[in-house]
């Protein structure tokens, strides 16, 4: 993107950072400046990603902190641990997340339903409650939510459930602390090539399905998330919203109506000349 300062001096704090969408909005930032501590559970593989981003951006800074973001005092050390890098904090990024696989409601027990809340909404509540003080100097907090938000899955109403909860949490923080000089935003992903969605769905199937259910054609990739939360990590003006990175997921919204158009229509379609004719 262009038009954008650079992030030296400022420090970024990722839950989630090993995974995919988590690793890549760190190299983002990294190429900007930025100083980034990741937290997720399992420290080999948050070494393994510290390597691969060192790797990439040489004399970067990249620190780690192994704990669940779902733990209050885990997330606090590793905010302290944040903080402590430059003295400050400006950037949050909540990338915890995931469902349970494909399961109707009434399988769910109260348990596992918990479960889904607490990985995608309780988990960004606690990174916005204990990181929002630590920055005195204001800051932007990202929250990957999905496109799941707006649009109701079959065998997903608990994920669906939680990201729609994710988005209220986003809107109200944004209020609350604006006065604080605190931006805090949503980013809705589609259908990504990251590993929990490609565990849920498979990757061969995901391919597949996408050529019907995304209007660009093709599964995003986690680097096109990143650039959104690069976006947004200096978005001065933009607080409180929801940003579809989707492919157009969101416009295919009624699909009996499409498949209608389509029965009624087809025949004109693709239009008779090429895109070289246009």
């Amino acid at each position: 993107m262009t038009g954008q300062s650079s992030l030296a001096g400022r420090t970024a704090f990722i839950t989630g950072g090993s995974g995919g969408i988590g690793s890549a909005c760190a190299g983002r930032l990294l190429r900007d400046g930025a100083a980034v501590l990741l937290m997720a559970r399992r420290e080999a593989e948050l070494e393994a990603t510290r390597a691969t981003l060192l790797a990439a951006h040489p004399g970067a800074r990249v620190e780690i902190c192994a704990g669940d973001a779902g733990d209050v005092h885990d997330v606090e050390r590793a905010l302290a641990a944040a903080h402590a890098l430059q003295g400050r904090l400006d950037i949050i990024v909540a990338t915890v997340g995931g469902s349970l696989g494909l399961k109707p409601l009434l399988l769910h027990d109260i348990d596992s339903f918990r479960q889904v809340i607490d990985r995608n909404l309780t988990s960004a509540f606690i990174a916005l409650r204990y990181g929002i003080p630590l920055m005195t100097g204001g800051g932007s907090v990202i929250c990957i939510s999905s496109v799941c938000a707006s649009l109701p899955s079959t065998h997903l109403t608990p994920y669906c459930s939680a990201k729609s909860g994710l988005e209220a949490l986003v809107r109200g923080a944004a209020k609350e602390c604006a006065r604080l000089g605190v931006r805090v935003n949503a980013i809705r992903p589609g259908m990504t090539r990251a590993a929990g969605v490609q565990s849920m769905f498979g990757a061969r199937i995901m391919q597949e399905r996408a050529h019907e259910l995304i209007p660009l054609g093709r599964p995003g990739e986690p680097s096109e998330v990143a650039e959104a939360v690069r976006y947004l990590a200096d978005a001065a003006w933009v607080t409180g919203q929801s940003f579809a990175v989707d492919g157009g997921s969101e416009l295919a919204l009624n699909r009996a109506a499409d498949e209608a158009d389509t029965e009624l229509f087809g025949k004109a379609w693709p239009p008779p000349w090429s895109p070289d004719e246009r």
